[in-house]
């Protein structure tokens, strides 16, 4: 099969004489250019189950609404063959379009020519478009699919990832960043997707890591395969460097539509709004019995969460990674939150470190784009063990404080069970800048659980009784009447109110109603320096 983009266009096309002849040739140049470089090469990306870029781009924007941006640029390396090979696009196709009829800027790579890898020209094809977004002010989505840096080209190629990362950086916290991981992704390049808000991945055809199954076998003499060291599900459940993962393209590009209709443009305005039949005052009786009154009987918080949110719906980010605490974006009375909750399905709902960065790196997404947080405390605290200190829980636990405690977002904390000890304080406690804190009458908030507060202040009076075990369960009921009865917080003014659960989403509602105007002044300053 002749490859038309490698041969000269002197050599394919007649010099027109006139404007119409002009016109003819730009729709042939335009006609080679989206054709891609050859039959075969398509035919090759298919087989491997993945589509082309300009096919991805299609599934990602509104039909008929992708603008293309240096679409006949050519590199001009040379050596090693690259004079002879200048293919339209140079491996990547950028522009921009519309999702659900919002601008959104894309650049995604073609794989089929030079294997998608990054070169000068392919470089500066992507600062552009990524110049072009912040100045816009609308989300930037990468469909990455590239072997790396192009060799031939050397250190040019390498300033080019440079300039990326350099991008990505100034564009944090302006504009949502996506990363939809759709091939390989290795050594360098894989630090521009971590740089960015959320990474989508594919199970089989996506990969990332920073040194091949080569390099650490010859290094390490371990053996592991591309997806076994960094496939999709290994990133969503191990490493939680993916946000999301899904069997197909078409499934996981319609996610990331779907995330960037509860998006805002950019960090100056609000997430959209939609139209909700959900009534505003239903109850939800079934909360009662979801929820057991016995603080050591697990349930699913993500039913909870159901029950409150717009018709059920919502999107959770890192499903598979740090269970034990949920981070979802969902509505209420079509208005889009940021729900963070703890999961006593899972290590009965105590916060590691792993849960820990899950939630502030959410928390810090919330507050960058204006989404409301809503919090739901059923934590009975910090995971304790060696290999968690150790890991440094005191230092990766402290994100999360700060990133609460640096949010300006309305913030409302809602405690269903038990709230024990720095766990408490650190999920969004009053005392560190919540605007409302409710609590259900099955709340427990104290320094920790009876038990255990009783075998410390009483253990003279334990040890000394004839019978210690009734003695126990006697300091126990009296530590829970006296400190931890539902409304001892609410009588000191740490919690706002004491809620019916059924009454629980028409109180979020009215109060992130009254939010919505919420006006926070910050210190001057350059930036914080949070902890690592």
């Amino acid at each position: 099969m002749t490859i038309l983009n490698d041969i000269p266009r002197a050599a394919t096309l007649a010099e027109p004489t006139d404007a119409r002849g002009r016109v003819a040739e730009l729709h042939g140049v335009r006609a080679q250019a989206l054709a891609g470089p050859s039959e075969k090469a398509t035919a090759a990306q298919h087989a491997k189950g993945k589509l082309t870029a300009r096919e991805r781009i299609e599934l990602l924007l509104d039909a008929g609404s992708f603008r293309e941006v240096e679409q006949l640029r050519r590199h001009r390396a040379t050596g090693f063959g690259l004079e002879e090979k200048k293919p339209y696009t140079d491996g990547v196709v950028t522009g921009w379009g519309t999702v659900e009829g919002r601008t959104v800027f894309v650049y995604a790579h073609d794989f089929r020519i030079f294997g998608g890898a990054l070169g000068e020209a392919h470089a500066t094809k992507i600062h552009k478009i990524m110049d072009m977004a912040i100045a816009a002010g609308a989300p930037l989505v990468s469909l990455n699919d590239g072997a790396g840096a192009r060799i031939q080209e050397g250190v040019s190629a390498l300033a080019g990832y440079g300039g990326i990362f350099q991008r990505n950086t100034r564009a944090s916290g302006v504009i949502p960043q996506i990363s939809v991981m759709l091939g390989p992704c290795a050594g360098g390049a894989a630090y521009s997707p971590a740089l960015t808000d959320f990474v989508f991945m594919v199970r089989e055809t996506s990969q990332m890591f920073i040194t091949g199954p080569d390099v650490v076998k010859a290094v390490t003499g371990e053996e592991i395969t591309q997806n076994g060291l960094g496939g999709a599900d290994v990133h969503a459940e191990t490493s939680g460097v993916a946000h999301f993962a899904y069997d197909d393209e078409e499934t996981c590009i319609a996610e990331v539509r779907y995330l960037l209709s509860m998006l805002p443009q950019n960090n100056r305005e609000y997430p959209p709004c939609a139209p909700c039949s959900d009534p505003q005052t239903r109850r939800s009786e079934v909360l009662l019995d979801l929820v057991p009154a016995d603080g050591n009987r697990p349930y699913d918080m993500a039913r909870v969460i159901e029950e409150i949110v717009d018709d059920g719906e919502y999107l959770e980010v890192h499903e598979r990674w740090a269970r034990n605490i949920i981070c979802a974006l969902a509505r209420l009375n079509g208005q889009v939150v940021g729900i963070v909750a703890n999961q006593p399905q899972a290590l009965a709902g105590v916060l590691d470190i792993e849960a820990s960065e899950k939630g502030a790196r959410f928390v810090q997404m919330c507050d960058a784009f204006n989404i409301p947080i809503v919090t739901l405390l059923d934590v009975p605290g910090f995971l304790p063990g060696v290999d968690q200190e150790h890991g440094g829980i005191i230092r990766h636990g402290a994100k999360l404080l700060y990133a609460y405690c640096n949010a300006t977002v309305p913030r409302i904390s809602l405690i269903l069970r038990k709230a024990y000890g720095g766990a408490y304080i650190v999920m969004d406690s009053q005392s560190i800048g919540a605007d409302l804190t409710y609590a259900w009458p099955t709340n427990e908030i104290a320094v920790m659980g009876a038990e255990g507060a009783a075998n410390v202040i009483f253990r003279r009076q334990i040890a000394d009784a004839e019978d210690p075990e009734a003695m126990r369960q006697k300091m126990v009921k009296e530590y829970k009447a006296e400190l931890m009865h539902p409304y001892y917080a609410a009588e000191r003014g740490l919690v706002d109110d004491v809620i019916d659960p059924a009454e629980t989403r028409e109180v979020l509602i009215r109060s992130l109603t009254m939010l919505r105007t919420k006006h926070a002044d910050v210190p001057s300053r350059k930036h914080g320096n949070p902890p690592q």
